[in-house]
């Protein structure tokens, strides 16, 4: 999954690998700990609620530094990328892409042929990867690590208080780290068939027919091309535009190499009504003044996160929150300044590698006292896992313009690296956005692997760099990275041509 970044980084021998921050349903309470015998109420330093990714890290790196810290999770330990999302979700697209890779091996002399799928095997395989993983984040481990895990549910009972099933804990500082849950709309007819989220279209152990996918993010794409690779029929019904939070320069080639493939993606299509059955599903849908119906065997409700706020006792805490997720400003600190909020529960960007990066934040304010630690939502990357990839960093075309008027735009195609021919993986390109003076604003990568090309302009533009930067170093050949050193190149592709400079090299000649 996606590692840790900035200050979790530094304890990366004691911090867990990243899992998006949930609560989930509760268990019953139980409570071990390695800090001695139980007692009715806990004085701590640091309190977690939630073990999800922010929520780990938060504890693991407090209890690495000897800090009495208690941990309350209500139902699973690892949260929803572990259990429901990042981790099961990347697993299915691997194994869709096999069934592609069968299919699609023409190219290198390799017959291809229709794969045998065994849905139960490829189900088995999903929760093979959420149980390997799964011990790093267990109560097991981070009772090891001094943590004192409480599997109940954890609510403020006042402003300094947090009750959780027959403890009450008293900390200097507490973390709400309880993520998010999936946003299912008010349509008409939806609470009386059977629908999926991403909380459970991974417990699906027979093939689907024809799968509708309400929602065109992210999370609808990637599932709706690893369902198509995978033997079923595919419809998005999408009220705007699929991927609409990217460039759209970008998002097209995605989107055209999964209609490519059979996915259906009906883009401004609202879906007014569902009725229908198990097995016999319709979407009743109205494009511009048009209505029709869709019929389907399974539908995935993928419109969207909502935060995980109820039943925390955030007005007992004086803790300001809306239908939005928990008000925070730019260091975490909500309106009750012993209580610090990360992750998808206070809204904006909900990706695990931004709720480690709340944590790293909140050790260095709530250990530290850091005062310049703060969040810097310009330095986040963001990538979708479709094929082709999608990554992004830093401002857009359109962002950057708005912000700095005249910026240099550079391209450089995947079609024009070597490695990339010798793969047959061509499609896509780099986009880099930089300021008249070379700073690096912006980058966005859409093609193979993208997901990993992306992460050189994300240190670029975290550390502010130049495009001149981005020619100093050496890429071994032939290597798809070289499309980094190439797009930055481009920068000085007028160089060439200009009077003065080819003056100066006349002379120079003249010299000897």
């Amino acid at each position: 999954m996606q590692p840790h970044n900035e200050t979790a980084d530094v304890f990366s021998k004691t911090v867990p690998s990243g899992r998006s921050a949930t609560a989930g349903s509760g268990d019953g309470p139980t409570s071990r700990s390695a800090n001695g015998p139980r007692t009715d109420t806990i004085e701590c330093d640091i309190c977690v609620i939630g073990a999800g990714s922010g929520g780990l890290s938060v504890a693991a790196a407090a209890a690495a530094f000897g800090v009495k810290v208690v941990l309350i999770e209500k139902h699973k330990m690892g949260g929803d990328c572990l259990n429901y999302g990042c981790v099961p979700s990347k697993a299915l697209i691997a194994a869709g892409k096999r069934a592609h890779l069968m299919r699609s091996s023409g190219g290198f002399g390799v017959a291809p042929h229709e794969p045998a799928i065994d849905f139960s095997a490829v189900h088995d395989h999903v929760k093979s990867v959420i149980a390997a993983i799964a011990p790093n984040d267990s109560v097991e481990r981070f009772t090891g690590l001094g943590v004192e895990v409480i599997e109940a549910a954890g609510r403020f009972i006042d402003k300094d208080t947090v009750e959780a099933g027959e403890r009450r804990i008293k900390a200097r500082r507490y973390v709400v780290a309880t993520g998010s849950a999936p946003l299912v709309p008010p349509i008409p007819g939806l609470d009386g068939i059977p629908y999926f989220t991403n909380e459970t279209v991974f417990d699906n152990q027979t093939r689907i027919d024809h799968l509708l996918i309400v929602g065109g993010g992210p999370i609808g794409m990637e599932l709706a091309q690893a369902h198509r690779r995978l033997g079923s029929r595919v419809t998005v019904l999408e009220g705007a535009k699929a991927l609409g939070k990217d460039d759209p320069e970008m998002t097209k080639v995605v989107l055209e190499h999964l209609r490519g493939e059979g996915v259906d993606i009906r883009e401004g299509t609202l879906v007014t009504r569902i009725d229908g059955g198990p097995g016999n599903i319709r979407a009743h849908v109205r494009v511009g003044e048009k209505e029709e119906v869709i019929e389907g065997s399974h539908i995935l409700m993928a419109a969207g996160r909502k935060p995980n706020v109820d039943d925390l006792g955030l007005d007992a805490a004086g803790i300001a929150f809306d239908k939005r997720g928990i008000k925070v400003d730019n260091k975490l600190v909500t309106s009750n300044a012993r209580v610090y909020a990360i992750g998808d529960v206070i809204g904006g960007l909900q990706f695990t590698h931004v709720a480690n990066y709340h944590a790293g934040i909140v050790i260095r304010k709530a250990l530290f006292r850091h005062p310049f630690a703060k969040v810097d939502e310009s330095i986040i990357p963001w990538v979708t896992f479709t094929d082709p990839e999608l990554a992004h960093v830093g401002l857009t075309e359109d962002q950057a313009i708005e912000k700095h008027g005249k910026v240099s735009v550079l391209r450089w195609p995947y079609h024009e690296n070597d490695r990339a021919q010798a793969e047959r993986i061509t499609s896509g390109h780099v986009k880099v956005v930089t300021d008249k003076n070379g700073r690096i604003l912006g980058a966005t990568i859409v093609g193979e692997h993208a997901g990993e090309l992306i992460q050189m302009w994300s240190l670029a533009v975290s550390q502010k760099l130049k495009i001149g930067a981005m020619t100093a170093w050496i890429s071994p050949y032939p290597t798809l990275s070289e499309v980094n050193k190439r797009v930055a190149y481009k920068f000085y592709a007028g160089a060439t041509s200009n009077p003065l400079i080819r003056k100066v090299i006349g002379l120079l000649a003249k010299l000897g």
